[in-house]
């Protein structure tokens, strides 16, 4: 007995993780090393020393024009507007998914701050868009 499929159909959804800022580049790391397959994992951040650890196959810096690499000082607003600056690499980045999860601690600037920017990207590109977020306890 023969099996023919149609490629598309068995290659199935694309799916892209995007982690964003020190939780969300944790959070993918994790995924990455607990051996999740299937997916495209993308790490962002205005933090170059915390995407210098990242295992993503994909790394984006946001705002390096606004923050130089050096984070966005807990400020969600300098994470939104670092999120806006790299508006372009983000589009490319995200482009071609189905289906994308973004992945970010609300406590910090850049997660806080640039998550819903990339969610709304996501979702002007016709991609299913799903937000799986940790919030700090206090």
């Amino acid at each position: 007995m023969t099996f023919s499929f149609d490629t598309a159909a068995a290659q199935g959804a694309v799916i892209k993780v995007i982690g964003v800022g020190g939780g969300g580049g944790n959070a993918i790391n994790r995924m990455i090393d607990e051996g999740v397959a299937g997916v495209e994992f993308i790490a962002a951040n205005t933090d170059v020393q915390a995407l210098s650890s990242t295992k993503a196959e994909t790394v984006i810096q946001l705002g390096p024009k606004l923050t130089r690499g050096l984070g966005a000082g807990g400020r969600p607003e300098v994470g939104r507007k670092a999120a806006e600056e790299s508006e372009e690499a983000l589009t490319a980045a995200i482009s071609g998914a189905d289906m994308v999860f973004i992945t970010a601690g609300m406590g910090g600037g850049s997660g806080t701050g640039a998550a819903p920017v990339i969610a709304r990207i996501a979702k002007s590109l016709g991609a299913l868009t799903v937000g799986v977020v940790t919030r700090p306890f206090g």
